[in-house]
């Protein structure tokens, strides 16, 4: 699945402003720091206009959040596509906003030429702002998704106890609570189990196969397979490191970070929706 189609989160209204003043922010150092579109030149207070522009792009965000609110209660779900071209519309909105500004400070004439131009070098910053916003937010939500799954399932959990067979005739089978596992990784005719005993992490290896384990654990969808030779109980995550090519997860106190491979990223989001 394209990630233009995933599903996107509903940012909460302390987001939606907090979002606004970052960009207003971001606006006011770029002026007054980098000072383009010829501001250097400028002669008058630079430190008063740059906080007229970072008000003004406050304002435009805020005015462009109240207006698209409806279109978020109509269309669901919300995707990273809706908030994509969202965005890129508000930009454009705000760009609008700023030129008059522009025209202002500059006694700039009001032509299509001028505004392009400034257009042009608005897009320039401006989409790289996009492109971060876009992808944080929609971090956030995996995270998001990702704890409350967590949580639902440890509780669910709580007094099921799973068992891990040794095929070998004197083999003994392994049997912990569910929310004890870690991950379990395979080593060529073994898999080593990584649990928590007493508090503590211990280890212990059984002649079997990963196939076989995925088969018995199958009917519980936090036993997750994460790398040909890995397989992870997601409740027991505390933290994940990487991007969309893949990502390093830790569990419980192991000090072992199990690689999730890019093969595997697309079906742990689809599987947290």
């Amino acid at each position: 699945m394209s990630i233009l189609t995933r599903k996107y989160p509903f940012t909460s209204d302390s987001h939606w402003l907090r979002d606004c003043l970052l960009y207003s922010v971001i606006v006011f150092l770029i002026m007054y720091l980098l000072q383009p579109f010829g501001f250097n030149t400028y002669q008058g207070n630079k430190l008063l206009v740059s906080l007229l522009f970072g008000a003004v792009t406050f304002g435009g965000c805020v005015v462009f959040g109240l207006a698209a609110r409806p279109f978020h209660q109509r269309i669901s779900p919300w995707r990273v596509w809706h908030e994509a071209l969202s965005l890129l519309i508000q930009i454009l909105f705000i760009a609008i906003c700023n030129f008059f500004v522009f025209s202002f400070v500059y006694h700039y004439p009001i032509i299509l030429d001028n505004f392009l131009m400034f257009l042009y070098w608005t897009l320039i910053v401006s989409v790289f702002v996009a492109v971060c916003s876009v992808g944080l937010n929609y971090y956030r939500y995996l995270r998001n998704q990702l704890e409350a799954l967590l949580d639902k399932t440890t509780d669910q959990q709580t007094d099921i106890t799973i068992t891990i067979r040794d095929t070998t005739v004197r083999g003994y089978d392994l049997q912990l609570p569910i929310n004890d596992l870690l991950f379990i990784e395979a080593q060529k005719n073994n898999v080593a189990v990584s649990y928590v005993k007493d508090g503590k992490v211990a280890t212990t290896e059984l002649h079997t196969t990963l196939a076989a384990v995925l088969d018995d654990l199958k009917d519980y969808q936090n036993i997750f397979q994460c790398h040909r030779s890995f397989v992870v109980n997601l409740n027991n995550i505390t933290s994940a490191q990487g991007n969309s090519n893949g990502y390093q997860l830790k569990l419980g106190q192991s000090p072992t970070m199990v690689p999730v491979s890019r093969t595997y990223v697309p079906k742990l989001r689809s599987f947290l929706g």
